[in-house]
């Protein structure tokens, strides 16, 4: 019986920790290099310009993911993570022909953290031109 809800209690650690260890796996290297040469070459070519990860608050970065509306709520932000997305600029961007493999959901997560880290009030605020 003590054996049994051991398991339980450790199974529910587990479980409640999964969250965080998925946030801990996030390459935010990885999310700096294919911002910086995939967000940013696009918004230099834009009116709009470079845009830098400081721009936002963490709290700011986050809305915007959740809401996952781009250029003004015409595009989903997923899709700038997308193996369609990727292939169609790789041939044109290393940063997407190198990453081109990367899952969608990874990319995007590490992406995530850069922006995280390198936002108005994150680790290191990071600026991007």
């Amino acid at each position: 019986m003590k054996m049994h809800t051991w398991l339980m209690a450790a199974s529910v650690g587990f479980v409640t920790l999964m969250p965080t260890l998925a946030q801990a796996e996030a390459d935010w290297k990885r999310g700096r290099v294919y911002y910086r040469m995939v967000c940013t070459q696009c918004h230099a070519e834009k009116a709009g310009g470079a845009i830098s990860p400081s721009v936002k608050t963490k709290a700011e970065w986050v809305a915007y993911f959740q809401a996952d509306k781009h250029a003004k709520g015409k595009d989903s932000v997923k899709y700038y993570f997308s193996s369609k997305f990727r292939d169609s600029i790789k041939a044109t961007n290393k940063a997407a022909a190198k990453f081109a493999e990367v899952p969608e959901a990874d990319l995007a997560a590490d992406v995530k953290e850069f922006l995280q880290k390198g936002a108005k009030d994150g680790d290191a605020p990071a600026r991007c031109s």
